[in-house]
């Protein structure tokens, strides 16, 4: 089934009309920055063509004849200005992010030196001679313990991994302290 078509609207005919065109001089910022060794046809402003709705074109209008400024001016005002806060937003965008890294930094390294300062055997209350019959590292010292060596089996409270200790690293009963609170 075919749907008919409708006619166009005849007071509708100025919303099929193309929109008007308004010229904008171009703001200095667009010149190159040698500006005044240039020719002089760089010197002079340039000048913009754009296409607007009819109501912004209206509103331009009404609003440059309440400021009692012509249009061209009003609209190099307006780009102007939009260029100058827009290049404030970017600048402000830009401290935000780097103030924003460099805290993420600083918080990295804290954390990296508070994972450095602890101990891999706190919570250990001793240490079970034993040989190994795979291959581990010293929770500690991080040497390597291959099968059949003599290391000792960190016991703890705390649940997770296995840690094994090499023999340099088990405390001697002179070294060792009994820990913080507990006494011997």
């Amino acid at each position: 089934m075919k749907t008919p078509r409708r006619r166009p609207d005849p007071t509708a005919a100025t919303a099929l009309a193309p929109d008007p065109v308004v010229a904008v001089p171009a703001p200095e910022s667009a010149l190159p920055d040698d500006i005044s060794e240039a020719p002089d046809r760089l010197r002079k402003e340039r000048v913009i063509h754009t296409r607007v709705p009819a109501v912004l074109e209206a509103e331009l209008k009404r609003f440059a004849d309440s400021l009692r400024v012509p249009v061209s001016n009003l609209i190099r005002t307006i780009l102007e200005d939009a260029v100058a806060v827009a290049d404030r937003a970017g600048q402000s965008v830009e401290r935000e992010l780097l103030t924003v890294a460099q805290r993420v930094g600083n918080e990295r390294e804290r954390m990296r030196d508070a994972v450095a300062k602890l101990d891999p055997l706190d919570g250990v209350y001793g240490f079970q001679p034993l040989v190994l019959h795979v291959r581990a590292y010293c929770a500690r010292c991080s040497q390597a313990l291959e099968p059949g060596t003599a290391a000792h089996l960190a016991l703890s409270e705390a649940p997770g991994a296995r840690r094994f200790v090499c023999n340099n690293c088990v405390p001697s009963p002179q070294s060792a302290e009994p820990p913080k609170g507990v006494e011997p």
